[in-house]
């Protein structure tokens, strides 16, 4: 087996969006090519309402998935396609954008705000699917003891354990995962796939040399096999994979397409009120 080595530690930026939420930008243009097929990895930690209760009122998205994990407080949010509900402790929120849908999400005061949004680039071939919306609650992620690790399954699958849930166009995994100090915990992985780790909480060892500090996204390299160590506090991080897209990257703000003429038009439609395709479908969440 080939084991993946630390590539890339990406630290991230400190920046305000939506209409004044507080957050670090850890992924984003920089980083698209290497990190192909994720786009940015927005992440939040406060205990402070003032960073983040001016929220994200509504906005488009088209091109890309959000995919939104709250490991604390509350989120919520409602969208075009009539779903609208709330994030809590534990949960996610999948939102396939597609050929476009508007969407808020209003985070709401708690003791602590703590998460990622991580955007997904669609293939050129899915770019204008119709948007889907995937609430997804604590209590339907398996989790798994392996040794001095706990294991959330969010997405993909882990030791043949499937997670909540999977997706339709590109396969991610993410786990969510909590090492004791010094555990060690090794993970098969898909040779092809781009395979990052963001660390939440603590830090980490890389089996072979290397650490992963506290809020850092480590992109590793081509492998079949991973193995962290936790550092002396333990650890909490996300493991993310999926195979790259390999395709050209158009992004405007809110939209991802392949071309700027393809930009050029979402915001045409933007503008003479042609960009959502879709009717409500009722309320979810």
């Amino acid at each position: 087996m080939k084991k993946r080595a630390i590539a890339e530690l990406v630290t991230g930026r400190k920046a305000i969006d939506g209409a004044g939420v507080h957050l670090v930008r850890v992924l984003g243009s920089p980083t698209v090519r290497s990190f192909d097929p994720f786009l940015m990895l927005d992440a939040f930690d406060s205990e402070n309402p003032e960073d983040y209760t001016k929220g994200f009122p509504t906005h488009p998205h088209r091109g890309i998935e959000t995919f939104t994990y709250l490991m604390r407080g509350r989120i919520d949010h409602e969208d075009s396609l009539g779903n609208a509900g709330s994030i809590v402790d534990g949960g996610c929120q999948w939102m396939t954008a597609g050929s476009g849908i508007l969407h808020q999400e209003m985070p709401q005061a708690s003791r602590r705000m703590l998460g990622l949004q991580l955007w997904i680039n669609l293939p050129r071939a899915r770019k204008m699917v119709d948007p889907e919306y995937r609430d997804i609650r604590s209590e339907m992620v398996p989790r798994v003891e392996d040794g001095g690790a706990l294991v959330a399954v969010v997405a993909g699958d882990y030791n043949g354990v499937a997670g909540a849930t999977r997706g339709d166009y590109v396969d991610v995994v993410f786990l969510d995962v909590t090492l004791r100090p010094g555990a060690l915990w090794t993970i098969a992985t898909r040779p092809q796939d781009t395979v990052f780790a963001y660390m939440v909480e603590g830090e980490c060892e890389l089996a072979g040399g290397g650490e992963i500090p506290h809020r850092n996204a480590c992109l590793f390299t081509p492998g079949d096999s991973l193995s962290l160590a936790g550092g002396p506090e333990g650890a909490r991080f996300v493991l993310v994979s999926g195979a790259p897209l390999r395709e050209p990257v158009a992004w405007g703000g809110p939209i991802v397409m392949n071309t700027d003429e393809e930009l050029r038009q979402a915001f045409f439609e933007l503008e003479d009120g042609t960009f959502i395709r879709h009717a409500p479908r009722g309320k979810a969440g």
